[in-house]
């Protein structure tokens, strides 16, 4: 089941995007049913209801979404308590729904989430109300995203553009270097930057999803739309030409100690958002390779965005410009009061554009304006998604069984990880990649 869903979501993901261009550029309410929870009067009916929310966010992220929040209890008079998961969600969720108490919403990092869950029986089926919220608000292809086995369990209520290199304007100027376009410029740059007395590169070597994220941008533009796909369903091996390519690659950046700000070793302990503070706020670094949300940690570190902060496309390797996406989905876990009401805000206009308002956010939802974006770069990262045509995929570990995609100190992540700190053992990673997709696509 898991391949043929995998299959339709990156099939319909091209028909997704140019959708997306259909949102309309005004902010006048759109038109839909009130919130779940709340009478037409305005008559705050949850008073009086607690719920949980757990996702993986901290810091700023964290305190973003708390003011969406915020809207929605003082909207409907329910207390909303916040819990995080940590890098590994599963590992939070998992003793806590065995245990018969597990938070009344999750917001789950990858897809692949939502078919183990509804697996496990652990997820509630969404209501009428919350169905017609996302009817209104999502293209077909964001709504097969929290669908599992043709049940519809999720919303995908924050989108990511993970092909990005954010750069400190300053450490490029010094060096007397543009933003590379291409992978070539990028290692040239690199080494100009390094002999400039700046470390080029901070990267985030303890958040193994990083990396994977690293690997997708290279992979999908120098092997192309067609293997990305083949790869993702695990219909050709890791051990692939195609796969000694990008990883020879990756190697061109990260063999060289003086390439890593302080150096490999403490690369490997470097988590995010971490690493996006030893370029904004530290200046040790003069480029970190992140998606949009880059921009919170940067406001936060004293950086602003389109100043000091700037971002390129991710340099072209290949023929492909690659643009890969990634989202976080709201799932129920308890049939408990209020729980429906808080997915339909969420699935909302009025609470996409509460959140668009902040920094490091997105919206996939289409009837979110773009100018409710802070800032023009934000703005035109939508633009960018648009545009991309039909080399936009979906994060490729996070449609992948969680075993191996989407699990910290297992699977792709380990292994990764393994592969930075020994970045000459290609044919190693290879093998250690497949036998671990073998053990997940069973």
């Amino acid at each position: 089941m898991r391949k043929g869903r995998a299959a339709a979501i990156l099939a319909g993901l091209a028909v997704a995007v140019a959708a997306c261009g259909n949102a309309p550029t005004t902010n006048e309410p759109a038109a839909s049913a009130p919130a779940s929870g709340e009478a037409t009067s305005g008559a705050k009916t949850l008073e009086g209801v607690t719920l949980e929310v757990a996702a993986k966010w901290t810091g700023e992220e964290q305190k973003n979404f708390e003011q969406v929040l915020k809207a929605f209890s003082e909207k409907t008079g329910a207390k909303v308590t916040y819990a995080s998961t940590g890098e590994d969600t599963g590992a939070y969720l998992g003793p806590r729904i065995q245990g018969g108490s597990p938070p009344d919403i999750a917001i789950l990092p990858q897809p692949g989430l939502v078919q183990q869950y509804a697996d496990q029986k652990a997820l509630k089926p969404l209501s009428a109300d919350v169905s017609k919220e996302i009817d209104a608000n999502y293209t077909p292809y964001w709504k097969e995203l929290g669908s599992a086995d043709g049940q519809v369990y999720g919303v995908l209520i924050k989108a990511a553009h993970k092909s990005l290199v954010w750069y400190r304007s300053q450490a490029l100027e010094e060096a007397g270097v543009q933003p590379p376009t291409t992978w070539d410029e990028m290692v040239k740059s690199s080494q100009t930057i390094a002999d400039s007395g700046t470390a080029p590169l901070s990267l985030c070597g303890a958040s193994g999803w990083t990396l994977t994220d690293l690997f997708e941008n290279v992979y999908l533009s120098s092997a192309g739309p067609e293997k990305y796909d083949q790869l993702a369903k695990h219909e050709i091996p890791w051990t692939d030409a195609s796969v000694t390519t990008a990883l020879e690659k990756i190697q061109q950046l990260v063999s060289k100690d003086e390439f890593l700000v302080d150096g490999r070793s403490n690369t490997m302990q470097t988590d995010f958002p971490t690493c996006v503070t030893k370029v904004y706020g530290q200046d040790k670094a003069a480029m970190v390779i992140e998606a949009d949300f880059v921009a919170v940690t940067a406001v936060e570190s004293g950086a602003k965005v389109g100043e000091e902060a700037k971002y390129v496309p991710f340099p072209k390797v290949g023929e492909t410009a690659p643009v890969v996406l990634g989202g976080d989905v709201a799932v129920a876990m308890k049939d408990s009061p209020g729980a429906m009401a808080l997915l339909q805000f969420l699935a909302s206009k009025e609470g996409g554009e509460i959140w668009a308002k902040l920094p490091g956010y997105l919206s996939p939802n289409r009837n979110v304006s773009p100018d409710n974006y802070p800032d023009p770069l934000t703005q035109e990262l939508g633009k960018t998604i648009i545009s991309a045509g039909e080399s936009v995929r979906y994060d490729m570990s996070d449609l992948a069984p969680s075993a191996f995609g989407g699990t910290d100190g297992k699977g792709e992540w380990k292994i990764l990880q393994d592969f930075l700190r020994d970045p000459s053992d290609i044919k190693g990673a290879q093998e250690a990649l497949e036998a671990e997709a073998k053990k997940a696509w069973k």
